[in-house]
């Protein structure tokens, strides 16, 4: 086989190539094969009947050479595709333009390749995730919470702040509708929670004891209703103070310092585990925000949206739920659906273009040596030897995609290394905190995260 590209526009290629008369004849074989199992010929059992037989019953050579062509192509352009190194993102147009009654077979596929993006600016990107740092007034806070449970209510002549516990009179009723008011005696709300309406804890924040709160708020989809709230009393919690005493006597710790200190590693603990996990997901962002949103091919889009639909299909059926079922619960319609999709799909593309356009920037292509490692690596988890792994990836096109993966799994690396992880005021965060192993007790093992871009196994997954 021989395989040559020509580039046209539009990101497309057009792909040439010729088929050596052995592949033409071992394709007509196979095609003789199949056939054989598919003709009935008088005297012979299906899948026994000789060559020269069944070409005979056919109807000539020629009905076998285009049943082998019509049989072979998809494979014969799979491996021109993974030959000629190109990486297509559509269906090809094919013409046999030579070779379809005899002699060398030719053909020509027209193609859509996935468009190579530049990008600037990989190297100044700061990334904002959740602070990995505890404060001591979110120690303070949680301590706060174990003392509630002895708290005392007391009543204040003060305006309202978040925290007190207010006594009220609520009247609500619906606006244009004709469901019945809703009437509650001497309800106590706790200033701050924002269960009784949206924006009551801003509007009743300075109020005293004895005034009124009239507000419109919605109840549900599309319906408003007007809240009247009589303040009849206003209390603040009064928390007993923090001893050694009171420790023993309502935990499972012996002093408040080791309350304290207790309370502080299980929050850093948690808080950094929180930033670690947010770490990948927001520099990609970041990085996929350097593309623009219309570098996206369409067909790679429609496609994205289409596998997210599956893959959620496959998931309610697995609990035994429909799509229907789901638009009703969701309250989605789906056209809802389909854009949410789109709009996930749209940020994958870019977040895979940007991944590529690293890999070209910082010169993370994948040596032979990576290459060769990670399809040992693959093809042990997937329990397939590595030349049967190397032997599909070639049969079905994919060799390009799988070393893309595997140069995208060095580009995350490089991401997760040279980006600058802020905090959500902008503190520039300290990354020895976020390559801490949390999985460790003491919380002070550190050791350097590794990536894995579970993309890989998914390139070969279905074929192998």
């Amino acid at each position: 086989m021989r395989a040559t590209t020509t580039l046209l526009e539009n990101n497309r290629i057009m792909l040439t190539v010729e088929i050596d008369d052995a592949e033409m004849d071992e394709a007509m074989d196979s095609a003789a094969k199949t056939l054989s199992k598919q003709v009935s010929v008088k005297g012979f059992r299906k899948g026994k009947v000789p060559k020269n037989v069944l070409i005979a019953n056919i109807g000539g050579t020629s009905v076998l050479r285009s049943e082998a062509i019509r049989e072979s192509l998809p494979d014969f352009y799979a491996r021109a595709v993974a030959d000629s190194l190109i990486d297509p993102i559509g269906q090809p147009d094919i013409n046999i333009t030579a070779g379809e009654e005899d002699g060398q077979l030719t053909f020509e596929a027209e193609v859509e390749v996935r468009p190579e993006i530049s990008i600037k600016g990989q190297r100044e990107l700061r990334v904002t995730i959740p602070s990995p740092v505890v404060t001591d007034g979110e120690v303070d806070a949680q301590i706060n919470r174990y003392l509630e449970t002895d708290a005392v209510l007391n009543p204040v002549d003060r305006p309202i702040v978040t925290g007190d516990l207010v006594t009220m009179d609520v009247h609500v009723q619906q606006i244009a509708t004709d469901a019945e008011p809703l009437d509650m005696t001497d309800f106590m709300y706790t200033v701050g929670t924002g269960s009784i309406a949206e924006g009551i804890d801003e509007l009743i924040l300075g109020l005293k004891a004895g005034e009124d709160l009239k507000m419109n708020a919605p109840v549900g989809e599309g319906v408003i209703a007007t809240y009247e709230l009589k303040l009849k009393q206003v209390q603040e919690r009064v928390l007993p103070p923090l001893s050694d005493e009171w420790v023993t006597e309502n935990s499972e710790w012996t002093s408040a310092e080791e309350m304290r200190e207790a309370i502080l590693v299980q929050m850093r603990r948690r808080k950094i585990v929180e930033a670690q996990m947010s770490q990948r997901d927001a520099a990609l962002i970041a990085l996929s925000e350097l593309v623009a949103e219309d570098a996206a091919p369409e067909v790679l889009i429609n496609a994205e949206t289409n596998e997210r639909l599956h893959d959620l299909g496959e998931r309610l059926g697995a609990q035994k739920l429909t799509l229907e079922m789901f638009l009703q619960v969701t309250n989605q319609t789906p056209e809802d659906l389909l854009a949410t999709l789109r709009q996930d799909a749209v940020r994958a593309v870019r977040v895979d273009l940007a991944m590529r356009a690293l890999v070209a920037a910082e010169h993370l292509e994948a040596s032979p040596e990576e290459i060769d490692e990670e399809l040992e690596r693959t093809a042990q988890s997937m329990g397939v030897s590595a030349d049967l792994l190397r032997d599909n990836l070639r049969d079905s096109g994919r060799v390009v995609s799988f070393t893309a993966e595997v140069s995208k799994m060095k580009a995350s690396k490089w991401l997760s290394e040279n980006v600058v992880y802020v905090d959500p005021e902008g503190v520039e965060i300290d990354n020895a905190m976020l390559r801490a192993d949390q999985s460790v007790d003491d919380g002070e093992t550190e050791s350097e995260s590794t990536e894995t871009d579970d993309d890989t196994a998914e390139v070969i997954d279905a074929d192998a």
